[in-house]
C-alpha cells in the first residue's frame, strides 16, 4: 500500500491518504474474488445465477470487511459493533447504488456497462468514505470522556466556590 502511494506524484500524493490506496487495492482483489466465486459457482457447479452471484457478492464483501479492517485501517475495537456498521453500509450501498443508480441509468436508456461503471465509481466512494469515517472510525470510551469531562469540571466548580 505504501509503495504504491510513494509512487504516486507529489501533488496526488497530498491529496489521497494511504488508506484510500490500501481500500482500492484490497477492494480490486476482493472484486476479483467476486467474479471468480461466480464464474465457478454459475459455470462449473451449475448454481442459478441470482445464488452464484449472492454467494460470491457475500463473499467478496465478507473479505473486504475483514483486510479492511485489518491490514488498511487498523481497526480495533469489538468487531460487533464493526459488523453492524458495515451492514448497514452494504446494505445502503445495494439499494441505492447497485440498484437505484445502476437501474436507473439503464432505464433513463445509459448502455448497461456505461451505469454499472457510474454505479461502481459511485460505490466506491461511498464504501471508502463509509468505512474511514463511520465504520472503522476510532471510537470515544464513554468511561474515559466522563473522567475528562469532571476533570475539566473540577476546577471551574472550585473557582465558582
Amino acid at each position: 500500500m505504501f509503495a504504491v502511494w510513494h509512487i504516486l506524484p507529489g501533488p496526488l500524493r497530498r491529496r489521497i491518504p494511504t488508506t484510500f490506496v490500501g481500500f482500492a487495492l484490497i477492494n480490486g482483489f476482493t472484486f476479483s474474488v467476486d467474479l471468480a466465486l461466480l464464474a465457478i459457482l454459475y459455470r462449473a457447479v451449475g448454481l442459478p445465477h441470482p445464488v452464484a452471484i449472492t454467494i460470491g457478492y457475500a463473499a467478496a464483501f465478507g473479505l473486504a470487511f475483514a483486510l479492511n479492517r485489518r491490514f488498511n485501517f487498523h481497526a480495533h475495537g469489538p468487531v460487533s459493533g464493526q459488523m453492524v456498521r458495515w451492514l448497514v453500509v452494504v446494505g445502503a450501498n445495494y439499494i441505492v447504488l447497485v440498484l437505484g443508480v445502476g437501474g436507473g441509468l439503464i432505464a433513463a436508456g445509459v448502455p448497461f456497462l456505461l451505469a454499472r461503471i457510474v454505479a461502481a465509481a459511485a460505490e466506491a466512494v461511498w464504501m471508502y468514505a463509509s468505512m474511514r469515517w463511520w465504520v472503522f472510525a476510532p471510537r470515544r470510551d464513554p468511561a474515559v470522556s466522563e473522567r475528562s469531562d469532571a476533570t475539566v469540571r473540577a476546577p471551574t466548580q472550585e473557582r465558582g466556590s
